[in-house]
């Protein structure tokens, strides 16, 4: 049995589960994507219908027959060669997006995720609508380029605005991520800069306290997560040392919902938030197929490297 972990070097969600995997005995390999072509070489052939040979790493040699399982965590771009120009560097990501990309998305393993659907699960409008159909409470939420559409919708009840995609900008070499906002009164009167491209907006739904679910093959995983920030309040990423968490478990009606939802996207692992108002109902607000789980480990201890490792093994029921 060989687990491929595909990840960047600094990972520490991927530290733990290389450990877990080893004191299994089980043979796993850690590789980051970046290291091609410059630290790392892949020799492929088609043989019977599936890709033979090796990747060399830095640390050590892959044999891609033996991979049984991949965990696609957080691998990064594929670093090019400083001598090659700007053009060259371009199409030779592409050209590895392409060939050893696909080499390694074709092997026959059990995925966690699959990054075909990983990227499909990452639109938001793709997951709003299936979790909808799924028979999960959704927000309604308006997707525009329009500043008149905007205000009409805004005439229904408060709103808040948050990425379509991504959780972050890089501006002048610096990450800075992008928080939900509230949209006020100034905001709506003043909305220049919509109509360069789609923004989210979404009705603001009351809530008593918020909770993550991390749900890995048939198992899951919930926490409420409760804050008396006023900056969490609206979006617990902006106060993480106010939050306090709990194990619960949710509703019959919003795991099964979960479940549905899963397959449809083709998914073995995802992270995914909801706002539970002060009725008690339970209202999906996003899914991350690639999205944390180490900080709700550390928080509530629960074992999630475990169920993690056992899914990548075939130990999972």
């Amino acid at each position: 049995m060989s687990v491929l972990v595909l990840t960047r070097d600094l990972d520490p969600s991927a530290d733990r589960l290389v450990t877990t995997l080893a004191g299994r005995g089980v043979e796993v390999a850690r590789v980051n994507t970046a290291w091609f072509p410059t630290q790392a070489q892949v020799s492929a052939q088609l043989l019977g219908g599936r890709w033979c040979g090796r990747l060399a790493t830095p640390r050590g040699a892959i044999e891609l027959e033996s991979v049984r399982a991949v965990w696609y965590r957080a691998p990064e771009a594929y670093r090019m060669p400083e001598q090659l120009s700007d053009a060259e560097a371009a199409h030779a990501r592409v050209e590895a997006k392409y060939g050893l990309g696909g080499v390694l998305s074709s092997l026959p393993a059990l995925w966690c995720n699959h990054p075909g659907r990983i990227a499909d699960a990452a639109y938001k409008p793709v997951q709003l609508s299936r979790a909808s159909a799924a028979g999960l409470a959704v927000p309604d939420t308006l997707i525009t380029n329009e500043q008149r559409t905007v205000r009409d919708f805004a005439g229904g009840g408060p709103l808040v605005t948050k990425l379509v995609g991504g959780m972050a900008l890089d501006e002048q070499g610096v990450r800075k991520n992008v928080y939900t906002r509230r949209v006020g009164t100034e905001e709506l009167a003043d909305l220049r800069g919509v109509e360069h491209t789609t923004h989210l907006f979404q009705r603001w739904v009351p809530k008593a306290r918020e909770a993550r679910m991390i749900v890995i093959g048939g198992k899951v995983t919930t926490a409420t997560i409760t804050t008396d920030s006023p900056e969490a309040y609206v979006d617990y990423r902006r106060d993480y040392g106010s939050l306090s968490y709990e194990l619960v478990s949710p509703p019959g009606t919003v795991t099964e919902g979960v479940r549905e939802l899963m397959a449809g996207l083709g998914l073995c692992y995802a992270a995914l938030d909801f706002v539970i108002t002060p009725d008690e109902e339970w209202v999906f607000l996003e899914l991350n197929p690639a999205g944390q789980y180490g900080w709700i480990e550390d928080q509530t201890g629960a074992p999630l490297t475990e169920h993690l490792a056992e899914l990548l093994t075939g130990a999972q029921p």
